[in-house]
Parts: structure tokens; C-alpha cells; sequence
């Protein structure tokens, strides 16, 4: 009889051992599924006279092959490597809106500054006057087209995040259900493999989408926390994720965490990897940066525009209107939680400090600073004491704040978007081409004498001047020297000296002159005559001059283009890099696990013969046995 158990019990472990290795044959392509194993144990003995004898073998477990810091490692780097993917593929759809050549915002640009060049050579040209009109409202077109592409992307990727937080929160309802499944069985000696496999699995899923921290629960459940600290399953009970709206900032998103009848926002820096950090870092640094960096471009230049504009003369002899649309001052948002009744607006008032950022306005006690959140420069710093509200208007990187009505809250904040919308309402003023103010408020005539080889080489309005127009004389002396002389002029005894090409800037207006006096050669600056101003194109010089003006950040408004190409670049480049490193990372790490926990074939192949002999052996065992019982059953019943 003890045969007999022996070698049931052989078969039914081997036939158990075979069952576990076709198990893990029939999972080899099963996503997180870990290698199970049977742990065999002898059954222990019975003693008999004639010494110990062994009752056969036993099934201790079924266990799977699995190594929670290997796991851990994969989880943790597969998540970096997703938020640094699909960081990646946005950035290079945000590249493409942003062409070179012929379809470029610089060509576009380029383009409408020299189409000045054929009004300053014919300023009469109506032809010239309306290709230049023309130029302008492509410009602006392709601004609009640019900005129009930005927000295409910007509502694409929202919506990806919301489907993205829909899956996470799908996932911790499953996870809680595994748990919930897992209590349930809790309690026995073994472990329920494939309900681990599950929960890992689940773990795996949700750690690309949103990095998450675990701490292990009872009886193997585990908990799931995400942005630092925040519980998103609970043993059995799941939170939610829910898409909102920056309070302080309707135009960004805000991931928050729902539990009953409570709700917080994320910390968005501390989300740390999965596909919805890399899609709120695109949307909150990457495609803010590019819609202010295009908002500054477009600002700026119709502001540079419009104010030289502005000092010139059109046909009809009225001072030039705006080229393009002015833009209104630009009012602060005020955050929902501010106590004070305060309305901030913020206007360009110089074109050339503009910086591609939005501001804060945040009162503190005793006053205000404006913080600059491109880089949360303070002004004033930090350290030194706050602003007034006394001291308001102020002007920080070429824009002023001003508190147009009401007080201040002692906590308040406001947030300030000056370039948000520039690119995308930005529209050519100008429809007649008698109305481009091509012609200089001012002329300039040499004396009939002259005899030195001086020659005017631009005369332009440089600024608004009660006395633009007031008559001046410039008379040379020896050794280069000259003087001026005038009823606008307090000190004509004072002497000058002569640079050929250096500009003389007097009342408002700028007259360049190449060449070489002698002494007693005059000039004569005053008001353009009416009947001069169709072959006047000093102000069309002097907006095709606006092409070397540094603008962006020391760049040439002509150059505009390129720094902002570049900047995206330069985050493409990174991006590629990081995403390359963090999926190497993880493909390593990946393997690593799998290597562990992964199905081998031939290894399965070769412990399924080696079990399909051990199950051949028993049952043979067995056969023997049970002709030997049954022999002796034989033998007694004669």
C-alpha cells in the first residue's frame, strides 16, 4: 500500500509540474505574466523495523518567478521614458508649425520690410504702395495661420490628457477590484500567482500614464499614491482624476485629485513621469514659451511699425494712422480668491525690452511685486522692499503695469498675458495706398553755396517733437565742426563734431549725412512742403531701417524669426535626447525583469521532458506496484 500512495502521489505532482509548465508555454506572449514554478517537497517518512522509509512527494506551492525591485525599476523607468516620449512627439508637431524658407514667418517678415525699399525708391507708386500693403497682410495672415495651428495643438493635447486621466482612473478601479479579489483569497498557504500578475500588470499600465508611488497593503494588495502624496487606491478603494482649469489662468489645465466629496489640485512639478506629466509640461512650458515667443513677434512688430508709421506723412499730407490694428491694454486676471477690488491693465510702451513671458502681479505686505515667470525674476528683487501701489504706473521689460481702479487685497494676485492673443488677432489697419505715410514730416535743403561733397543720406522723424518741424540750420566750420541755429535751438554757440554717417538727432528727427564739408557749407531742416510729398520717402526709409533694429533680446527685427525657430529647436533636441536616454533606460530595465519573470521556451521545453519522464517513471512505478499488489492478493486468497 505504501507503493501504491507513493507512486499516486508521484504522478499527481509530476502531472501538477506539467500542468504549471503548460501554463506558462500557453502565456509566453501574455503581457506581465511571470514564470510559475511548482515547489516540490518530499512527504515525509515512516518508521519501520527495519529503518526510516520515505512516503513520496508532496506539492508545497505553486510559486511565480518575480522580483519586486526589478519590477519596481521597470515600472519607474518605463514612466520617464513615456513622459519624455510623448513630450517628444508633441514638440516635433509644434516644430512643423513653424517652417523655414518660402512658408516661413521670417520670409513673411523679411518680405514686408522690403517691400519699403520700392516705396523709398518711387514714393509715388501706387503699385509699390499696395504690394507693400500687400506684404503686411500676408505677414499678419501667416501670424494668425501660426497662432490659429497653436491652438489646434493646444485643444489636441488637452483632450489627450483628459482621455489620458480617463484611463488612469479606470485603472485604479480595476486595481481596487483586484485588491478587493485579492483580500478574498487571502488567508491560505499559497499565493494567487495570476491575480499578482494582474496587479502588477495593472501597476505597470497606470505607471506610463502617471508615476506613482506604491506601499504594500494587506495580504499583497497594494496602494497607489500620485503627485507626492496624494491616495489614488486605497486597499479596495479607488480615487478619481479629474481635468480642471487653472483658477489664476483659465487658458491652462489643472489635474485634480477627487475623494467623495472633496477635491485639490496637483502639484503639477511633482507628477514626475508617465504620458500625462509629459503633456502638461508640453502644455504648460513648451507650447506657452512658442505662443509667447510668436505673441512677442507679433507685438512688437506692429508696435515698432505703427509708432514709425505714425511720424511719417501720407499722400494726402495727414499724419500717418496705424498701419496695424493697435492693441487695447491688456487687462490682468484676477485670481478667483483675490479680497480687493483691484483692475490692472498692462500696455507696450517699449517694443524693444519685450520678454516672451507672462507676469504675476502679487501684493504682499506693503505693497506689490511683479514677478516675470519665464524665470521668476522679481521686481523689485527679492530682498528689497515691495513696490507701492503709490509707485504705480511702472515699466518691467518694455511694458507698464498700472492699477487703473479699486484696492488691493492684502494676498491678492493677478496674472498678466500680454502676447496671448497678439498673433492671433493681429490685422494690417492700412486698405488705401494714399494712405501710407511714406514721406518725412520734415526736409532738408542744402545751401545753394556748398562746395564741399556732403550728401543727405536719410531725414526721418524719430520721435513725437513739438518742434519737429520748427526750423533749423546746420552750418559747417573748418575741421569738420558744425553748429546749429534756430528758434528751437537754447545753445547755437555750441560747437559739434562731424562724423560721416553718424546720424545729427535734434527736435524728433534724424538727417544722416556721408561726405566731407568745407567749411561754410549749410543745411536747412523744416517742414516738408505740401507739394514735395509725393516724391518724399524719408519715413519709408526709416521703417526700412526698422529691419537692424535690435528687438528680441538684441536680435534684429529682421532676425526675429530665427531666434524663435531656434529656441524650439533647441527643446526639440533635448527632448529627442532625454527621450532616446530614458528609453534606453528603460529597455534595459525592462529586460532586466522579463529576464527574471519572463517565459524561456527552451528552458520550459527542457523541464517539460524532464517532468514527462519523472510522470512516465511514477506511472511504470505504479504499474509495478500494483501487479505486485495484486499478486499478493493472489497468493493469500488460495
Amino acid at each position: 500500500m505504501s507503493s501504491l500512495n507513493i507512486a499516486t502521489r508521484a504522478l499527481n505532482a509530476n502531472l501538477s509540474a506539467l500542468q504549471v509548465i503548460g501554463h506558462n508555454i500557453a502565456n509566453v506572449n501574455t503581457e506581465g505574466y511571470s514564470r510559475q514554478t511548482v515547489q516540490l517537497q518530499s512527504s515525509g517518512y515512516q518508521a519501520m523495523g527495519s529503518g526510516y522509509f520515505g512516503k513520496g512527494v508532496e506539492i508545497a506551492t505553486v510559486e511565480r518567478t518575480h522580483s519586486a525591485y526589478l519590477t519596481g525599476e521597470a515600472r519607474a523607468t518605463s514612466s520617464t521614458a513615456a513622459a519624455d516620449s510623448v513630450r517628444l512627439a508633441r514638440l516635433q508637431q509644434l516644430e512643423s508649425a513653424f517652417p523655414m524658407g518660402e512658408n516661413g514667418l521670417g520670409t513673411a517678415l523679411n518680405s514686408m520690410l522690403n517691400a519699403w525699399n520700392d516705396v523709398t525708391s518711387a514714393p509715388s507708386n501706387l503699385t509699390a504702395r499696395v504690394v507693400t500693403i500687400a506684404r503686411a497682410d500676408e505677414f499678419a495672415s501667416r501670424l494668425r495661420n501660426t497662432a490659429g495651428q497653436l491652438d489646434l495643438l493646444k485643444q489636441g493635447t488637452e483632450l489627450q490628457v483628459q482621455t489620458t486621466v480617463d484611463s488612469i482612473n479606470r485603472l485604479a478601479k480595476d486595481l481596487a477590484s483586484v485588491n478587493q479579489r485579492i483580500i478574498e483569497n487571502a488567508g491560505g498557504a499559497h499565493t494567487p500567482n495570476d491575480l499578482l500578475d494582474s496587479r502588477d500588470q495593472l501597476l505597470a499600465e497606470m505607471s506610463k500614464l502617471v508615476k506613482i508611488a506604491t506601499v504594500p497593503g494587506e495580504s499583497g494588495t497594494v496602494n497607489v499614491f500620485v503627485g507626492g502624496s496624494q491616495p489614488l487606491v486605497l486597499g479596495a478603494q479607488p480615487a478619481r482624476l479629474a481635468v480642471t482649469r487653472d483658477p489664476v489662468d483659465t487658458s491652462r489645465i489643472q489635474v485634480s485629485f477627487q475623494q467623495g466629496n472633496t477635491q485639490s489640485d496637483l502639484n503639477l512639478a511633482a507628477l514626475g513621469g508617465g504620458e500625462l506629466a509629459g503633456m502638461v509640461r508640453f502644455l504648460n512650458e513648451d507650447l506657452a514659451a512658442a505662443q509667447n515667443q510668436i505673441g512677442r513677434m507679433a507685438l512688437a512688430t506692429a508696435t515698432i511699425v505703427n509708432d514709425q508709421h505714425a511720424l511719417g506723412v501720407d499722400l494726402t499730407g495727414q499724419p500717418g494712422q496705424a498701419f496695424f490694428a493697435p492693441t487695447p491694454p491688456i487687462a490682468a486676471i484676477a485670481a478667483p480668491a483675490n479680497t480687493g477690488t483691484a483692475a490692472f491693465s498692462v500696455t507696450v510702451t517699449d517694443a524693444t525690452a519685450l520678454k516672451a513671458s507672462d507676469y504675476d502681479i502679487r501684493a504682499e505686505a506693503g505693497g506689490l511685486r511683479i514677478v516675470r515667470l519665464s524665470d521668476n525674476t522679481m521686481t523689485p528683487p527679492a530682498g528689497n522692499p515691495p513696490l507701492a501701489t503709490g509707485a504705480l504706473p511702472i515699466e518691467v521689460d518694455g511694458l507698464t503695469f498700472t492699477l487703473d481702479s479699486g484696492t488691493v487685497g492684502a494676498t491678492d494676485r493677478f496674472r498678466a498675458r500680454p502676447f496671448e492673443a497678439a498673433a492671433r488677432n493681429i490685422q494690417v489697419a492700412i486698405g488705401a495706398p494714399d494712405k501710407l505715410a511714406a514721406a518725412s514730416p520734415v526736409a532738408v535743403t542744402p545751401g545753394t553755396t556748398n562746395s564741399g561733397s556732403l550728401a543727405v543720406e536719410s531725414l526721418y522723424a524719430t520721435a513725437p517733437d513739438a518742434n519737429l518741424t520748427s526750423p533749423v540750420s546746420i552750418t559747417f566750420g573748418a575741421n569738420g565742426t558744425y553748429t546749429l541755429s534756430g528758434a528751437s535751438i537754447a545753445n547755437p554757440a555750441t560747437v559739434y563734431n562731424y562724423a560721416p554717417g553718424e546720424p545729427i538727432q535734434v527736435n524728433g528727427w534724424s538727417l544722416t549725412l556721408r561726405g566731407a564739408p568745407t567749411a561754410g557749407d549749410t543745411f536747412a531742416v523744416q517742414a516738408s512742403p505740401a507739394n514735395g510729398l509725393a516724391q518724399n520717402a524719408g519715413n519709408a526709409s526709416a521703417v526700412l531701417g526698422l529691419r537692424d533694429l535690435a528687438t528680441f533680446d538684441g536680435v534684429s527685427l529682421s532676425d526675429g524669426y530665427v531666434s524663435l525657430f531656434s529656441d524650439i529647436g533647441t527643446r526639440v533636441q533635448g527632448a529627442q535626447f532625454a527621450a532616446e536616454f530614458s528609453g534606453n533606460v528603460a529597455a534595459t530595465a525592462e529586460a532586466a525583469r522579463a529576464g527574471v519573470a519572463g517565459v524561456n521556451l527552451d528552458e520550459e521545453a527542457a523541464r517539460l521532458l524532464q517532468f514527462q519522464q519523472a510522470y512516465q517513471a511514477s506511472a511504470k512505478f505504479l504499474q509495478i506496484a500494483q501487479s505486485t499488489f495484486d499478486s499478493l492478493l493472489q497468493t493469500v486468497g488460495r
